[in-house]
Order: structure tokens, then sequence, then C-alpha cells
């Protein structure tokens, strides 16, 4: 009998303190926390150089119209091998399709994370050949993490559709066809309107269990019950780097993100879904290309983590989502 009412004494002490200990959680995150994120953009983020001239000029804004039909962002850290074969089969068919198709206009804009290689120096040499009003660099002072690139190239871009894709050339740049025609619909072709079409690698799922090591199948499978459970529910692979946005979705998106790391995807697909936007998953051609920077155990675990405290801090409103936003 002692030890029951021992037992049950434990119980509700634990309880009681996991209880006390996430007020505090809540308060402190509360008070520490800004609802909306501070945007801060230094000086020379403002600015990119034509390699021709040695001229510096200023980024457009993404509140500004659009003036090209579509804007690829390539978030970059440290990939001066990776990122010359992404931008050779990204370019060959973006230029296939401008000689193609005279009123389709393009830009990438290549955002340096703050690179200590020669991911700049060797992107200008893109720029060189193509010119500055198709290809440009966008260098960070400091490195912000993939979200934060992504946002500040989204900040400034041109076009009315916005896609970022990976500097690792994982996903095959073709299949950008398959996510346009879903914008389409989606869209109606108007970028005034909400949407996303996004690239997705659930198709593979069976596959890359079959190679993967026990370890890192319920590392996986883990971090995508801890997604549908805290975030994203419509979304089967949240984590892939091939997504498409309109004008107008990502002026509502990136103005309100707040995580910068790994677990923007999530935070990103979250917002656009508590915004009722629209959205559309993919199936795309994805090659896994060595010398990836995410360490598969600490790098979930951050995210696990990111992930957890995304659902609190919008749960006890410590974030906020501007309400006038939502469809």
């Amino acid at each position: 009998m002692l030890t029951s009412e021992l037992v049950q004494l434990v119980l509700l002490f634990g309880s009681g303190s996991i209880f006390f200990l996430f007020v505090v959680l809540g308060i402190v995150l509360k008070v520490t926390t800004t609802a909306f994120p501070k945007i801060v953009r230094h000086k020379d983020e403002q600015l990119y150089r034509d390699p021709i001239t040695g001229e510096n000029h200023r980024f457009p804004s993404l509140d500004d119209e659009p003036t090209l039909e579509l804007s690829v962002i390539v978030p970059a850290f440290d990939e001066e091998k990776r990122l010359p074969i992404m931008l050779d089969e990204c370019l060959e068919y973006l230029e296939t399709r401008a000689k193609a198709k005279k009123d389709f206009t393009y830009e990438v804009i290549v955002v340096s994370d703050g690179s200590r290689d020669r991911t700049v120096e060797v992107t200008l040499e893109y720029a060189k050949k193509l010119g500055t009003d198709k290809l440009r660099v966008l260098a960070l002072v400091e490195n912000r993490g993939k979200g934060g690139a992504v946002r500040m190239g989204m900040l400034s871009s041109r076009g009315r559709f916005l896609l970022f894709a990976d500097a690792d050339g994982a996903t095959k740049f073709a299949d950008y066809a398959k996510l346009e025609q879903s914008m389409a619909q989606l869209s109606g072709d108007d970028w005034h309107r909400d949407a996303l079409a996004i690239g997705s690698r659930a198709h593979l799922e069976q596959d890359a269990t079959a190679k993967r090591t026990l370890f890192r199948t319920i590392l996986m499978h883990g971090f995508h019950l801890l997604v549908w459970t805290f975030a994203v529910k419509r979304v089967r692979d949240t984590q892939c780097g091939f997504k498409l946005l309109t004008r107008s979705a990502a002026r509502k998106l990136f103005l309100v993100m707040h995580v910068e790391r790994w677990a923007f995807d999530v935070e990103l697909l979250f917002i656009a879904q508590s915004y009722r936007m629209p959205i559309e998953e993919i199936a795309v051609n994805w090659t896994e290309i060595e010398g990836s920077k995410l360490t598969p155990f600490w790098s979930w675990l951050q995210m696990g983590r990111d992930l957890m405290l995304i659902w609190f801090r919008y749960a006890i409103g410590a974030w906020q989502l501007k309400r006038e936003h939502s469809n």
C-alpha cells in the first residue's frame, strides 16, 4: 500500500514539475521572443557586383512589381566544387527554354551564405559569361543558415514565380517543368495568387530505406513523425530543396518566417498551411550527392528540437501570423 502511494506521489510530483517547466519556458519565450522576425540586412548585402565593369548595383525588393518570369534562388555555403555542376545543368535548361519561348525570362541568384571558399568567385565567372541580368551573386556577410540565405535571395528577386533549388544539384533541374505545370493549375498562372508547388522524394522512400542503416532509418521516421505531430500534416516530404512559389506567397511567407537553419522548410510549410495556401507535392528525380553539410544525428536532433519549438512558440503566441494574409 505504501509503495503504491509512493509511486502515485512520484508520478504526481513528476507531472507537476514538467507542467511547471513548460509554464516557465512559455513565459520566458513569450517575454524574450518577438512576434515577428527582425530581418537585418547589412549594407553590402543590398548590392551585387557586375564582374565586367566592377560596379555595384542595388538589388530590387520583393515588394516591387515583377519584371521576369522566373527567379531561381540557390543557397550556397562553401560550394565551389558542387555548384558548377548544378549551375551548368540549371543554366542549360533555362537558356534552352528562353530561346524556345521569347517571353520566358529568368534570373539565377546564388546566395553565398558566408562562404569561406571560392563560391563567390566561381559564380562571378558565370556572371561574366551570362551577364548580371541573368545571374547575380548575393554575398552574405556572415553565415545565416540555409533558410536565411533563401530568404535573402527571395527578398532580392524579380520573378513572377520564385524557385529555390539546392546547390548540390541533387534534383534534376528539368523537373522544374513538372512544378511549373502544377503551379499553372494552382495559381491560374497568376502571381498575385498564393500557391506552392514543391518537389517531393516521398516516392523514393522505400528504396532509400533499403539503402540506409537501421539507425538512419529510425532517425528518418522519427523526424517524419515529429513533423506530422507538431507542424505539417499534408506534406510527406518537407525537406526537398526544390520549391516553387508565387511572388505573392513568397511575400507573405518569408517576411514572417523565423527559422533560418535546416528546419526552415517546416516552418515555411507550417505558415503556408496556416494561411490555407494551396500546396501540391510533385515527385521529382533526386540523387544523393556527396558533400552534404548535414551530420545525420546532430542535424536531425537539432531539427527535432526546432520542430517542437516552432509548434510551442506559435501555440503560446510568442510567434504570430498576420491573419489578414490567410486565404
